[in-house]
């Protein structure tokens, strides 16, 4: 595969990769990765349960292993590609490294920075939403599914 023809949904089947291993590991399933010029520079999921951190969401690692790929705090250049939608804090630290572009599969009805403000991202990134919203959404409801039957 070119690498100039790579598509949103090829980098969000990475983040899916990422999200199934959080599954995998019982943390609500959460994946991204961070792109820069086509290229893949960070991989994470969630791992709030792992490191019994409520910051340790899959979009705050990204984007610490993608600054520290770079050598910058700032990630203008670059795009995360992340399964669920940015949470109010992932979207202030979104704003800060002043991230080019936000790609995300589903909306989060409950928790979701779209809720408060679309102001929270830094007014130079861009935004699409709904990139393989199906794929992300059914892992999240198999998920949730799943922790419903053990509590029963």
């Amino acid at each position: 595969m070119d690498i100039d023809f790579l598509s949103h949904e090829y980098f969000m089947k990475e983040a899916l990769k990422e999200a199934r291993k959080a599954f995998d590991e019982d943390e609500i399933p959460v994946g991204a990765v961070v792109v820069c010029n086509n290229h893949i520079i960070a991989r994470a999921h969630n791992q709030t349960e792992k490191l019994n951190d409520v910051t340790a969401h899959a979009e705050m690692l990204a984007f610490t292993s993608a600054e520290e790929h770079i050598g910058s705090k700032y990630l203008k250049e670059c795009t995360l590609y992340v399964t669920l939608e940015p949470c109010i804090m992932c979207a202030g630290a979104a704003y800060w490294t002043q991230l080019g572009e936000l790609v995300y599969g589903v909306a989060d009805e409950k928790r979701g920075y779209n809720l408060v403000s679309k102001k929270l991202l830094h007014p130079t990134t861009h935004v699409t939403a709904g990139i393989m919203h199906e794929e992300c959404s059914m892992l999240l409801k198999e998920f949730f599914r799943q922790k419903r039957m053990q509590n029963q």
